[in-house]
């Protein structure tokens, strides 16, 4: 459990200069929900954070690819892009239907959408908009880092084992290859930093229970001093 009041002290101090909007209030709130089930490890959930940060550019909101306004500002930025030729390797306009990124990180081309569907039990390729939502857009983050299905075979165990040092640096990995992996990696110190602050241990309570009764008092004798007398007598008079 995160005590989410210490936190947001904490974060708003270190990692946004002294203020935080509701949007980003909200969007970590969401984000602490989903990862407080899935997440024990505080190393794992502050790279979680770190990324997001970075890759929405502190707004702690869903994106689209781009961090256009609508759909199809997000298709016209792309083709500009890939007319340009910035777009590197990329051969094939995956988002012209409609398989652009969105998200907390980028979910691209229509056979992600299709294997996070079947990871989340939510059909992403019917209405693809629906990454767009910030529970849905923290299931499909969480479960992509903790899979790797964002970098096959790169995972948040593999960076953070539980009984090995962390790898802040190369988890970056995870996403996407190496960018800016030192920028984030100095993200993920400070966003520990404020979780382990606010960390507030298990603790278990044994559930209250009434005192067992007083054990009785030892029963007297049948008949007592006076049954005794009267037996004497009779012994005597006949």
């Amino acid at each position: 459990m995160i005590d989410r009041l210490a936190f947001f002290a904490a974060v708003r101090s270190s990692l946004f200069g002294g203020k935080l909007k509701q949007g980003q209030v909200d969007g970590l709130n969401v984000i602490l929900d989903e990862a407080e089930k899935r997440l024990p490890d505080l190393r794992q959930l502050a790279y979680v954070l770190a990324t997001v940060f970075h890759e929405t550019g502190r707004l702690f909101q869903p994106v689209r690819e781009t961090f256009a306004k609508t759909d199809a500002a997000a298709i016209a930025n792309l083709d500009r892009a890939f007319k340009a030729g910035r777009l590197g390797s990329v051969k094939t306009p995956y988002w012209r239907d409609g398989w652009f990124g969105r998200g907390y990180v980028q979910l691209t081309h229509r056979d992600n959408y299709a294997k996070m569907s079947a990871i989340l039990g939510i059909d992403l390729v019917a209405d693809p908009s629906r990454a767009m939502e910030p529970r849905i857009a923290a299931l499909i983050l969480i479960e992509g880092m903790i899979r790797g299905s964002f970098s096959t075979g790169n995972t948040l165990a593999r960076y953070f084992p539980a009984n090995g040092n962390p790898q802040w640096r190369n988890a970056r990995k995870i996403v996407n290859g190496m960018d800016r992996a030192a920028m984030i990696e100095g993200y993920a110190l400070k966003f520990h930093a404020a979780l382990a602050a606010a960390d507030i241990p298990d603790t278990f309570d044994p559930p209250f229970q009434l005192p067992p009764d007083p054990e009785p008092a030892p029963a007297a004798p049948r008949g007592g001093f006076f049954a005794a007398l009267i037996a004497f007598l009779r012994r005597l008079f006949g």
